[in-house]
């Protein structure tokens, strides 16, 4: 899977992603769903378990850097 094809994909929250957490976050990829180590891309936001969120950045093989897909 290259860089481009994860960024833009929709996620749930799984783990608490924050400043000095590493989160989880739970993707439909591949025709399943995978989960992925996740930080926060805006620094300093604090993103609660059960969250919708878009993939930002992806670093191989298995951490996303994410975004509140939604506004709240």
């Amino acid at each position: 899977m290259d860089d481009s094809s994860m960024v833009g994909l929709l996620g749930r929250v799984t783990g608490t992603v924050g400043p000095g957490l590493v989160g989880e976050v739970i993707v439909q990829i591949r025709g399943g769903a995978e989960h992925f180590l996740a930080h926060p891309a805006p620094p300093g936001v604090r993103i609660e378990p059960g969250t919708m969120v878009t993939v930002i950045e992806y670093l191989p093989p298995r951490t996303v850097y994410v975004a509140p897909a939604y506004d709240s």
